[in-house]
């Protein structure tokens, strides 16, 4: 019985984090992948790192974890995330970062695949979200279902004679179709509503739900306040934006 939790842009949020993987416990998954972003932005970058390298599981670089592992300026991100970039990369050790920088921007794993933002170009961290940017990535997606993460919002695109997406809840993943699904954010969510999210894909039952749970807020928010990190990445937890 293949269960897979499919887990995104954690983001140093050690309560949201440790409440999804008691859930995925729960939910008796099998298989955990991760879809990047371990660390950016939360105030527990060396801990979620810890514990994911801990895991041993599948992981893709998302633009976080570049930025991190890497000397490089972070171009094209304000200046909070900039500052989040800074602050991270001195909480973790030379080898946490080369962890980082190795990774891949993209991973088959059993029959489905994952990428942080996108197929056609993964390495640009282009955001898909709505038809149009997702018919990019179809057009490389060899597998039937493809999982990403970034955006921070769960969101189910398909192809058949066109391609179609929206919000999700649970779905059953039907022959002749192409599925690119996002599974939004475990430790940022941004889609109005602050609950952890991730989702879990059924391999026996060909299902794909998503789930979304309850965390101490509070406690992270003031992690990142007592660590001198920009007050806007605390304030944001609250309102999943």
């Amino acid at each position: 019985m293949n269960r897979y939790a499919i887990i995104a842009d954690i983001h140093a949020n050690l309560d949201a984090f440790q409440v999804v993987l008691e859930d995925i416990k729960q939910q008796k998954c099998t298989h955990v992948v991760c879809l990047g972003d371990v660390v950016g932005y939360g105030a527990n970058p060396k801990e979620c790192l810890d514990i994911v390298r801990g895991m041993n599981i599948p992981v893709v670089k998302g633009n976080h974890d570049e930025y991190i592992g890497s000397d490089e300026s972070p171009d094209g991100f304000n200046d909070a995330a900039a500052e989040a970039v800074a602050w991270t990369r001195a909480q973790l050790t030379e080898e946490d970062r080369k962890w980082l920088r190795d990774l891949k921007y993209f991973r088959l794993v059993a029959n489905f695949s994952i990428v942080h933002a996108t197929l056609d170009a993964p390495q640009r961290w282009g955001y898909v979200f709505e038809k149009l940017e997702a018919a990019a990535s179809f057009t490389y997606q060899n597998t039937q279902i493809c999982f990403f993460g970034h955006t921070h919002v769960p969101v189910a695109f398909i192809r058949d004679t066109g391609v179609r997406g929206g919000t999700y809840s649970k779905f059953r993943v039907e022959p002749g179709k192409k599925y690119f699904v996002n599974v939004g954010s475990v430790g940022q969510p941004r889609d109005g509503n602050p609950k952890a999210a991730y989702a879990i894909y059924d391999m026996p039952a060909q299902t794909i739900e998503l789930r979304r749970l309850d965390y101490d807020i509070a406690a992270a928010a003031n992690k990142i306040l007592a660590a001198g990190l920009p007050q806007r990445l605390a304030e944001r937890l609250y309102n999943g934006r």
